[in-house]
């Protein structure tokens, strides 16, 4: 009886043989989607990383600048720049103006650098009395634009309050800092206002002589 339910049970070697690719396709496959997944995931754990660096290298190296007006006496200030980041900057253009105006009302171009970590000075008190006028009370901004690393940049509007009295300086003390850093200053139609520094000479002259052939046959037909 139980040769009988022994000989039921067995199977042939030939099916055996049979089975055996496809049980060998299903562990590759079963193997071939972990190694897949582990790839999966140290492709999202590399991307983080370099995300990671990528933010760090702008955080150390990203340029920022804080401006800071203080009263030296009642009719002298004085601005200070702090170049916070670790790039050096070539400041360009230095910008005032009073919150209650949309436009700036003072402009003073510069042409100074400043080394990273470092800061730059300068007396603004004739450039403020004209800002604000005889008399006034309130908020007054400075903003500055700057290259680094060759592109333009343009800091937010620091904020100073401002008390003015018969053309003199009463007080000036900070009021905020900027809710953004600096941002790159973009130009349209930049590349169309570069200027060619090799011109062909030749080129333009050739259109000239070819306008005075029809001249010279006319002034011949009247002759």
């Amino acid at each position: 009886m139980h040769m009988q339910l022994i000989d039921s049970f067995r199977i042939p070697f030939s099916t055996l043989m049979s089975y055996i690719p496809v049980i060998a396709t299903i562990v590759t496959t079963f193997f071939s989607i972990v190694l897949a997944r582990a790839t999966l995931r140290y492709v999202e754990s590399t991307d983080k990383g370099l995300a990671l660096a990528r933010e760090e290298f702008e955080r150390e190296w990203n340029p920022d600048l804080h401006i800071k007006m203080e009263r030296v006496s009642n009719t002298e200030a004085q601005l200070i720049v702090t170049n916070l980041g670790k790039t050096s900057v070539l400041l360009q253009l230095l910008q005032l103006r009073k919150l209650t105006h949309a436009t700036p009302f003072e402009r003073c171009r510069l042409n100074d650098p400043l080394v990273g970590g470092l800061t730059w000075t300068q007396e603004m008190g004739k450039r403020l009395l004209a800002c604000t006028g005889y008399e006034f009370e309130g908020p007054i901004a400075a903003a500055m634009t700057f290259y680094a690393a060759g592109r333009m940049y343009r800091t937010d509007w620091f904020r100073s309050q401002i008390v003015v009295r018969e053309g003199r300086i009463v007080s000036l003390e900070p009021s905020n800092m900027p809710t953004r850093r600096v941002r790159q200053v973009e130009r349209k139609g930049q590349q169309d206002r570069r200027r060619e520094f090799v011109q062909d000479v030749a080129a333009g002259a050739a259109p000239e002589k070819e306008a005075a052939k029809p001249e010279e046959k006319s002034f011949g037909a009247g002759a």
